[in-house]
């Protein structure tokens, strides 16, 4: 058998194979609180029972839809609802750690401007290598290591 035709053979498979790999990873949407309070309910609906009341910039990943309702997940995995007029595309994140520390920048080195606790919201200012800038919202900003926070 020449080389073509081996090569003529084996292209179907290589290029079936290629196309599995590089099929695309389904992004994750993700949404965060746009109001000062807002009920997360069991169901798409206001009869619903309100499993939790989530502050401002609490971020939450999509799981599906319904309407104008969002099925969504939070860093603690757990599920509800959400009215979709409540929430907006404004990045933040969540303290997953017992305590992070907040950096002058992004460096265990740079000295430490402050700390925050677990479940504590810190909006998104600017994404570096394995380090995010945030800002509390009592203004304090700086950089805390990517790995423990959850959210965009």
């Amino acid at each position: 058998m020449t080389v073509f035709k081996k090569i003529f053979l084996v292209l179907p498979f290589l290029l079936l194979s290629l196309c599995l790999s590089a099929a695309p990873v389904a992004a994750q949407e993700m949404v965060s609180i746009d109001r000062p309070k807002v009920n997360m309910r069991s169901g798409p609906g206001t009869k619903y029972a309100i499993l939790w009341e989530l502050g401002k910039g609490y971020p939450l990943q999509v799981v599906s839809r319904q309407g104008n309702w969002l099925k969504v997940r939070d860093f603690e995995n757990d599920e509800g609802w959400i009215y979709r007029p409540l929430v907006a595309k404004k990045p933040h994140l969540i303290v997953k750690a017992k305590v992070v520390n907040i950096r002058k920048s992004p460096s265990t080195k740079a000295g430490i401007v402050g700390k925050a606790k677990y479940g504590v919201v810190l909006q998104t200012l600017e994404r570096g290598q394995g380090w995010v800038k945030v800002r509390h919202e009592n203004g304090l900003s700086g950089w805390v290591s990517r790995g423990l926070l959850w959210g965009w």
